[in-house]
């Protein structure tokens, strides 16, 4: 984690600093919310900024949005005053830490601020397939295409292959591509020159130079512009880059990796994607299986979530009942781990018993889940055969036998021929056995056409 910390450092914020490096964090330093702006819109990337409350906290993040950045911001502050610290928070601040500062508190603070435990959770199958090849070409520079349904979990594998290649210990710079406009994408990707446009008001760094050294993710990028695809493809072919207003370009190491959630072989046909920067991207592909063709993970990933929102929210963790199992994993999941994670949050907000009951687990729209559809058609057939298994409970074989050929026969409108074929006899043992029971007085449908007699065969 990268923190930014920025105040005049005394003595307690000094030990604060020493704190969070002691939790692996990367920690630079500046005095003044100005100077924090410039640090970040040069291209010195944070995932968290740590701020003296007596600082203009509002200023600062106001400051940070118009430049379009969104780094969240924890403030501190010497004797905890009350009314300091809730201004702090009022202003956008996500925490308080008091100073003097307490080693536990900073650790856990960092770390539910910043919350980028998103670990990969696999168990069926079809996902361990694409963890092998993931595995496989992590450690390599190729550009890597990761494709799959919305809320399929395309950037946690982004970053799981981020983390298991050579540059781990460098930034990953992640870009949606779909939540910036068409016109502020090109900045934000290759930076701007002051007064390059209107509103440029100081040099920024883009993403690209944001990402030197360690990785890029191209969020979406089948919503990209097909001009700004261009230069896309110039930047990923030299490795350098052109700010916009920009005299001479820029070296860039970086490894690219892109997600789509659609089909860009046909965005290509289409015409709304380029064909030659589809193949620079695509060197490898991990599809990723949408969550109901991979059942066997649904479980370990609620299993995560519960104990993930039972922490956040302060409750007790509990275990899922066994009917609200049935329809976890019967359900189709739509909207896939995105969908169950939100669905297990409310879960462990609506549970009041000492277990996860079917009727918590709730769809976006607030209503409960229903059984599986594919589930109730067996235990309906599970009943019916209960049914028919109690109603011959102290018959002979001899009996039950008799009923299956008279009702085989009355389905068959008395057809001889077609009962014997579904009971699997001989039409010559199919007219002894009618012969028999007729004689012993028993009513047996007559042929088709023909006239109803005890003794009819």
């Amino acid at each position: 984690m990268r923190l930014l910390v920025v105040g005049k450092l005394n003595g307690q914020l000094s030990v604060a600093v020493k704190m969070a490096m002691n939790t692996g964090a990367k920690v630079s330093h500046v005095e003044t919310i100005e100077q924090a702006t410039h640090a970040l819109r040069a291209g010195q990337g944070a995932d968290l900024l740590m701020v003296d409350y007596s600082l203009d906290i509002a200023g600062l993040i106001a400051a940070n949005e118009s430049e379009r950045i969104r780094v969240p911001v924890v403030a501190c502050g010497v004797d905890a005053d009350p009314m300091r610290a809730a201004a702090a928070i009022k202003a956008g601040a996500k925490e308080f830490i008091p100073l003097p500062p307490d080693a536990e508190l900073i650790a856990a603070v960092l770390a539910a601020v910043t919350d980028d435990e998103r670990p990969m959770i696999v168990r069926d199958p079809s996902m361990e397939s694409v963890i092998r090849l993931a595995d496989q070409v992590a450690p390599s520079d190729a550009s890597i295409l990761i494709t799959g349904e919305s809320g399929s979990g395309k950037e946690v594998m982004a970053r799981y292959l981020h983390g298991k290649s050579r540059r781990a210990k460098a930034p990953f710079i992640s870009v949606n591509c779909a939540a910036i406009p068409e016109n502020l994408l090109e900045s934000e990707l290759f930076g701007h020159e002051k007064g390059s446009f209107t509103g440029a008001m100081a040099r920024r760094i883009g993403k690209f130079e944001e990402a030197n050294g360690g990785t890029l993710l191209l969020d979406e990028i089948s919503e990209m512009d097909t001009r700004l695809q261009a230069k896309l493809l110039r930047a990923i072919q030299e490795r350098e880059i052109d700010r916009v207003g920009g005299s001479k370009p820029v070296k860039v190491d970086i490894r690219i990796l892109a997600t789509s959630n659609r089909d860009l072989t046909q965005a290509v046909k289409d015409g709304t994607f380029r064909e030659d920067l589809l193949y620079r991207l695509n060197v490898v592909n991990l599809r990723l299986p949408p969550l109901r063709e991979r059942p066997a993970d649904v479980m370990s990933l609620c299993e995560f979530f519960i104990k993930k929102y039972s922490a956040a929210n302060g409750v007790a963790e509990k275990p899922i009942s066994a009917e609200a199992k049935r329809r976890l994993i019967g359900h189709r999941w739509p909207g896939n781990v995105r969908e169950l994670e939100n669905a297990m949050h409310r879960a462990v907000l609506l549970s009041p018993g000492a277990e996860i009951e079917e009727f918590a687990i709730r769809l976006p729209d607030g209503q409960p889940m229903a059984p599986n559809p594919g589930a109730a058609v067996a235990r309906g057939a599970q009943i019916a055969a209960d049914a028919v298994s109690r109603a011959f409970v102290g018959s002979t074989v001899a009996e039950v036998e008799q009923h299956l050929i008279i009702d085989t026969l009355e389905h068959c409108l008395g057809n001889r021929t077609h009962a014997a074929n579904i009971l699997g006899i001989s039409i010559r043992t199919l007219r002894n056995k009618l012969k028999e029971y007729g004689d012993a007085g028993v009513s047996v449908p007559p042929p088709q056409g023909g006239m109803g007699s005890s003794a009819a065969a």
